[in-house]
């Protein structure tokens, strides 16, 4: 595996792969691997014959009250599992390399609406971060897919509809959210928890999947099911951000043209905030309000 450090001589040996005719998939990550990218870097392998893995702490998407320097940093165990993976590329960049101008002057890519929702409601500029720094990775790499995973589903929405706006020629491919055991979305936050809010911290899953179920079976007060599932996280011991039942197309409310519904969640236990999600497929041959689980 090779790393990386500048844009110039990653670009130069990426060319020379293209040039042969490879396929080159690409996997962005902020380092603290665990087992969620580990599965993101098999289907990279299985779609391309080079796998380009970043790991960059992007400050543009940290909000002022948010503590970028407490993010982990986990280099050597981070290089030692992506080649186990079989990566041939690794880009870890330096700030300075990827604003070199400093961030105040950097051009943003902004997605509008599908932003502005969920996590980008508490997280103002959260996700304008997030497409910009995606953009100049995608600029960099240049790969022909990028492979995701759907644990951040609305991440992986406003990365999608970038790409189809601006015309990237780049397959976008979402991976099912791995968890533990007890059904927890596997995290690099999970790290933080302590061993009680660890015991905690799966019923969030357990309250999506509740809620999925009330759907198909029929249910569809949807509000109802919002506002029951919120405060059965704040009994719990959470601070819900939000509970929310959206079309999972357009994150917006449902309705008679929904196909599928993505159930999203997040909710801090202590100072960790825990995101994840449940998606549900629409029968189309029957009413919209008739759900069949997927």
């Amino acid at each position: 595996m090779r790393t990386y450090t500048n844009i110039a001589p990653l670009q130069s040996a990426l060319r020379g792969c293209r040039q042969q005719g490879q396929r080159i998939a690409f996997v962005p990550t902020m380092g603290n691997l665990h087992e969620g990218h580990l599965q993101l870097v098999r289907r990279a392998r299985q779609l391309a014959d080079i796998v380009v893995v970043s790991i960059f702490i992007n400050p543009l998407q940290f909000s002022p009250n948010e503590d970028l320097d407490a993010y982990p940093r986990t280099l050597t165990a981070d290089k030692e599992k992506l080649f186990s993976e079989g990566v041939q590329y690794l880009f870890f960049p330096e700030v300075g390399e990827m604003y070199p101008e400093g961030m105040a002057l950097q051009t943003q890519v902004q997605v509008p609406d599908l932003s502005e929702t969920l996590c980008g409601s508490s997280r103002p500029g959260h996700f304008t971060g997030v497409t910009t720094v995606v953009n100049k990775l995608f600029n960099i790499v240049q790969p022909d897919v990028a492979v995701f995973g759907e644990k951040d589903f609305q991440q992986l929405s406003i990365i999608r509809k970038m790409v189809q706006d601006l015309y990237m020629p780049i397959q976008i491919e979402g991976i099912a959210t791995a968890r533990d055991t007890d059904g927890l979305a596997k995290s690099s936050r999970n790290g933080f928890l302590s061993p009680e809010q660890r015991r905690l911290a799966p019923l969030i899953h357990d309250t999506l999947v509740g809620c999925r179920d009330a759907i198909a079976c029929g249910f569809d007060n949807f509000l109802q099911l919002e506002s029951h599932a919120r405060m059965q996280l704040l009994q719990a011991g959470f601070e819900p951000d939000y509970f929310a039942i959206r079309d999972a197309r357009t994150l917006r409310a449902v309705n008679e043209h929904t196909e599928e519904v993505a159930i999203l969640a997040a909710a801090r236990l202590g100072s960790t905030r825990l995101i994840d999600n449940v998606r549900l497929a629409l029968n189309p041959v029957s009413d919209w309000g008739m759900l069949a689980s997927p």
